[in-house]
């Protein structure tokens, strides 16, 4: 913005303080949403739709408060229309100089953005608009810098992410996400908890990290001299809460990993975590597609939605793959054929000389079979080498109860069987620590959760959902940059966008 636009604004703003009018606002607390008055003067309609005159003189009698953000001004000298935009939507209001009488001067030190609230009967414009007539205004904010232009919107994604902000007032599709956003979660709240689920909440600092195999973020607290772990999973706590006896326990929880940012990827993220004693991965699956169908049935309005070209179909039941046949199917090798597995890493350019069989076969499968999973599927029984916290199926001891759930050819959910033998359950942390599983990053055993699984853990299913990634499917959102109000950026700064401060005039 211009150092000139900016002046008058800050001139503006001046000239309302010398008229003894208080530029940053006051209470303004008898204003109704704007969806809601639109939806009252619907009703009050002839519900023949005849007597248009007679209608228009009913709403001048509706006399209604507003408050919002003052955008897409069009002005005609002595007559006005502008919209007056609040968090449910829009409604048009008129400022007319014979209507205001001195208050018309302070319309004239009005600028797009300014937040205020008005007072007036409602009317309609020749052309069907639903207006309120402005008897009286009052300032609640003045804003020094202008929105971005109407046709054009904020449309810069660099500066969108940056100006989470001025994003959110200035495009109408991003609240809606996030106001989606907030529904889904609620969703599930109610889901888990009718089903008798208890919520909770477990360390984010943790002086062992564990859970997941990920890199953490470090920090130092001063008074005890010692570094602590931004949590990279909540398993290990909920887990020993089943040791507690709370049954059925779920989380909400922010996660942290030290590692790379993509359209999938943000280092701080949303997880929801919960446990089922004497379930299975069979319990978890059920309630995975559940949720998610459901949250796509309540919240999104169908089924079927869209995600970038594809249409997801989130009816249940959903397909059960396991993993060894889809590698069959995709990549071509079995899973056991060390030589053949490794042959084909190798054309895939996949460099696994150092690496464990179950390793190389994971990212085999990351390489050729993720990207056909686009209808939600669930991929069951994993190598157990790569599953260290799993029970291992009773009838093959290679094979670990537990399914990832793909869509999109994105991994949604990650689920076990829980391993509750605490022998086990030591010996594959030792296996971490002697680095037989490449590419863990655990450095010290959790000592205390071992002890805990001694005094004995129930039979348990345990479940992992990715809510950024949920919010992203079904709000057909392409990148979880789009579903996190504040992702992490390159530099931090807030780059100011440059705007424009006028639109053109439109009918009214």
């Amino acid at each position: 913005m211009s150092s000139q636009l900016q002046e008058q604004r800050q001139s503006k703003l001046d000239r309302l303080r010398e008229m003894g009018i208080d530029p940053y606002g006051r209470r303004f607390p008898d204003a109704a949403a704007a969806r809601d008055i639109v939806a009252r003067y619907e009703a009050s309609r002839p519900a023949d739709g005849h007597a248009a005159d007679a209608a228009a003189g009913a709403a001048a009698e509706m006399v209604v408060c507003a408050a919002g953000r003052l955008l897409a001004l069009r002005d005609f000298g002595k007559l006005a229309f502008a919209d007056l935009v609040d968090a449910t939507g829009r409604i048009q209001v008129c400022f007319n100089k014979k209507e205001l009488g001195e208050q018309f001067e302070v319309y004239k030190l009005l600028d797009l953005g300014d937040l205020i609230g008005v007072r007036g009967p409602l009317f309609t414009t020749r052309t069907g608009e639903i207006t309120i007539l402005i008897r009286e205004l009052t300032v609640l904010c003045k804003s020094l810098l202008p929105p971005p232009e109407k046709w054009h919107g904020l449309v810069d994604v660099e500066t969108r992410y940056r100006q989470r902000y001025v994003d959110l007032f200035a495009n109408r599709d991003v609240r809606e996400t996030f106001y989606k956003r907030s529904r889904i979660i609620a969703q599930f709240r109610r889901m888990l908890d009718s089903w008798g689920f208890m919520e909770v909440e477990t360390p984010t600092l943790q002086a062992v990290y564990g859970g997941a195999a990920a890199r953490p973020f470090i920090t130092h607290h001063n008074t005890l001299d010692m570094d602590l772990y931004l949590r990279i999973s909540p398993e290990l706590y909920l887990k020993r809460l089943l040791v507690g006896g709370l049954e059925k326990v779920y989380e909400f929880s922010r996660n942290f990993r030290n590692e790379g940012i993509s359209t999938r990827h943000n280092p701080e993220f949303t997880l929801m975590e919960l446990y089922q004693a004497y379930g299975d991965y069979n319990d978890m699956m059920r309630i995975t597609e559940t949720l998610v169908s459901s949250a796509a049935q309540e919240i999104c309005g169908s089924m079927k939605l869209p995600f970038r070209d594809y249409e997801i179909d989130y009816t249940p039941p959903w397909p059960r793959r396991k993993y060894a046949d889809l590698v069959a199917e995709y990549a071509g090798v079995d899973i056991r054929d060390e030589a053949a597995v490794r042959a084909k890493a190798k054309a895939l350019g996949i460099e696994g000389s150092n690496k464990a069989l179950p390793v190389v076969v994971n990212e085999v499968f990351e390489a050729t079979v993720e990207e056909h999973l686009i209808q939600p599927t669930f991929v069951l029984d994993y190598p157990a080498a790569i599953c260290p916290l799993t029970r291992r199926s009773p009838d093959d001891p290679d094979i670990a109860l537990r399914f990832e759930l793909f869509v999109a050819g994105m991994e949604l959910a990650n689920a076990y069987t829980e391993l509750n033998d605490p022998a086990v359950q030591e010996e594959n942390f030792r296996g971490q620590l002697a680095g037989e599983a490449d590419g863990e990053t655990m450095r010290v055993m959790d000592e205390d959760f071992v002890a805990a699984l001694k005094y004995g853990m129930p039979p348990a299913g345990g479940l992992g959902i990715g809510i950024d990634r949920v919010i992203m499917l079904l709000t057909n959102s392409p990148s979880i940059r789009d579903v996190i109000l504040f992702p992490l950026l390159r530099g931090g700064g807030a780059a100011v966008a440059e705007t424009a401060d006028q639109t053109p005039p439109a009918q009214a």
